[in-house]
């Protein structure tokens, strides 16, 4: 075999796997790309699919690749199609068709599935939701156009999507989640309030520190939930934000180490050679922080498939990048950069709270490691989001209180 005749195997098309192949095909312009994903579409914006959920855009706005588009750079998109295992050995992805795919390198950029919600009562009844795939959101939507009441469970980033969604639709919307408050891994109790705030002026009833212990149904629907402390919620649908489980399960029995997410380097190369992981799967060491974490942004996974579609291809440039997430929040927005996180013991925080337009309030909140900023997160006016995102690229040392103080009214 010569070496034009390389051969790559990618597994998850979504846009770290398509923006690889995209990238492969331009660095190795003879080789032979096969896309694998267990769904029937081409790449689509999942970020956009929150606005398609509300009816602010049409299924077609979602769509950012189609089949013509593979076929015009030989990229062989295999839709419908599920990877059972992998032989690192043999150097083979073997799919639920029965097919042996050989490669020569290999991507795994297969993200996760949703968590379901796992309560008595869950079996015996229709319209409980997560919401990932656009299949998943086509399907919500259809059952909201006949809905009056809707609960959303979580306190993750779906389930304010799906109590955003609910609630733009005129649904008498509840949403429930067990922590204190909404996205307590980065957030604190001021944040929270903000965040509740902007939900209970769209008329979502808001409940923290509660959890789903009964789905009650009627003739297969539900009829209402019964919580832990003793709510009995009325509603037609529920939609779940529970987070993700990574799908690994393919490489059970395989060498590939897998810690939160699959382990890889700076060059996003897992333990194993020629086996590569990016995206929300990849457990990738943040040069930012000094360590390894997993990060599920749009963003974050784009950059690494620019870069491992030119490692795959022979290349050798490290990952190093500031991951962003922006999402519209009811009627604000709110804005991640780099690594946010309220209970990480090596990082430092600093918040500010106030108002802002439209009857909402502003609120900031930095995340510090040995005195440069390596996080920020935004609700409300983005003014100065520029500026601290190149702060956080340029590692610049801010050694007093007052200089660290500043960036929460930086304009």
């Amino acid at each position: 075999m010569t070496k034009q005749d390389k051969r790559y195997v990618i597994i998850g098309n979504g846009v770290a796997g398509t923006t690889a192949a995209e990238t492969l095909r331009k660095n190795d312009p003879n080789c032979n790309i096969q896309l694998i994903t267990n769904e029937p579409y081409p790449l689509y914006n999942r970020v956009s699919l929150p606005r398609f959920l509300q009816g602010v855009i049409v299924e077609q706005k979602v769509m950012i690749r189609d089949f013509a588009w593979h076929e015009q750079r030989n990229i062989q998109l295999v839709t419908g199609t599920l990877v059972e295992s992998v032989n690192t050995d043999e150097q083979v992805v073997i799919t639920n068709k029965g097919e042996h795919l050989p490669y020569d390198a290999l991507l795994i950029a297969s993200g996760g599935w949703a968590n379901p919600l796992r309560v008595p009562g869950v079996q015996d009844t229709n319209h409980i939701y997560n919401f990932v795939t656009l299949d998943d959101t086509k399907t919500i939507i259809g059952k909201m156009l006949e809905s009056r009441t809707a609960l959303a469970y979580g306190g993750s980033f779906i389930s304010y999507e799906l109590c955003d969604g609910f609630a733009v639709r005129k649904l008498n919307t509840t949403w429930l989640m067990r922590g204190p408050y909404w996205l307590r891994n980065a957030l604190d109790l001021e944040g929270g309030e903000v965040v509740d705030n902007i939900a209970k002026k769209f008329g979502v009833d808001v409940i923290h520190g509660d959890e789903i212990a009964e789905v009650v149904p009627k003739n297969g629907v539900p009829s209402y939930v019964k919580t832990k402390k003793g709510r009995e919620i009325q509603t037609d649908m529920i939609g779940i934000g529970l987070g993700i489980t990574l799908n690994t399960q393919f490489l059970t029995g395989t060498p590939v180490l897998i810690s939160k997410g699959i382990v890889v380097d700076e060059f996003l190369e897992t333990n194993i050679r020629g086996v590569y992981a990016a995206g929300d799967i990849a457990e990738f060491y943040d040069q930012m922080i000094g360590r390894h974490h997993t990060m599920g942004t749009w963003d974050n996974a784009m950059a690494h498939g620019r870069i491992v579609g030119i490692n795959m291809a022979g290349g050798r440039q490290p990952y190093v990048d500031v991951p962003t997430y922006t999402s519209p929040l009811f009627d604000v927005n709110i804005a991640v950069v780099g690594t946010a996180e309220s209970h990480n013991p090596e990082l430092e925080t600093i918040a500010r709270r106030e108002p802002g337009e439209k009857g909402n309030e502003n609120y900031r909140k930095l995340f510090f490691r040995e005195n440069k900023l390596v996080g920020v997160l935004m609700i409300g006016s983005p003014k100065g989001r520029k500026k601290l995102v190149d702060l956080v690229k340029n590692q610049q040392v801010l050694a007093t209180a007052a200089e660290r103080e500043a960036l929460l009214t930086l304009r």
